[in-house]
C-alpha cells in the first residue's frame, strides 16, 4: 500500500477534487463527462443530509488520486440490501500501488459494515484491467447482461402509447 494513503468521504471542500477524478474516469471510458446540470445535481445530491449515494476519495499524502461511488439495493432472493459499486477509480500515475484493491477493500468492509448480503459491480467488456483486477481480489464474472434506459429514452418510451 502507498504509504500516507487515507480515504475520506466527499465534503463540501473536496468536492472538485471529486468533480476532477469523475471527469478523469470519463475520459479513460472514452464516455462525456457530466455536464454544468449534472454537477450541479451531484453534488446537490452527495452532499444531502440522506444523500442516494456515499462517495469516498483515496488521497496520497492529502492528494486526492482515486475515488469511488457505492449506494445499497434490495436483494428479493436474499431478503438483504446489495452494496452496488457504482465507481472506484484510481489515476494512472498511481495505480499497482496498492489503492485500488484499499478502495475496494473499503467498500467490502462497509457492505459488512451495512449486513449486506452481496457487493455487486460492473466492468466494461474492454477493460480488462479492471476485468484481472476484479478476478484477482475474488469477484465472480456472472452471466447477467445489464440494460439501461437514459433520460431522453425514459421520455421516448412515455410518449408511445401502451
Amino acid at each position: 500500500m502507498a504509504p500516507g494513503f487515507t480515504i475520506e468521504r466527499v465534503s463540501e471542500r473536496s468536492f472538485e477534487e471529486f468533480l476532477f477524478l469523475i471527469e478523469r474516469l470519463a475520459e479513460y471510458e472514452k464516455l462525456d463527462p457530466p455536464d454544468g446540470m449534472a454537477k450541479k445535481r451531484l453534488k446537490k445530491d452527495a452532499l444531502r443530509k440522506d444523500p442516494p449515494f456515499e462517495a469516498y476519495l483515496g488521497r496520497i499524502d492529502g492528494k486526492a488520486v482515486s475515488y469511488l461511488i457505492f449506494f445499497t439495493t434490495y436483494s428479493s432472493f436474499l431478503a438483504l440490501p446489495t452494496l452496488y459499486i457504482e465507481d472506484i477509480f484510481v489515476l494512472k500515475g498511481h495505480r499497482r500501488q496498492g489503492v485500488g484493491r484499499a478502495m475496494f477493500r473499503f467498500c467490502v468492509k462497509k457492505a459488512r459494515e451495512k449486513g449486506c448480503g452481496r457487493v455487486e459491480w460492473c466492468v466494461l467488456t474492454w477493460n480488462e484491467l479492471a476485468i484481472r483486477f476484479y478476478e484477482k481480489n475474488g469477484g465472480t464474472r456472472l452471466g447477467w447482461h445489464f440494460y439501461r434506459m437514459t433520460c431522453g429514452q425514459i421520455n421516448e418510451f412515455l410518449r408511445k402509447k401502451a
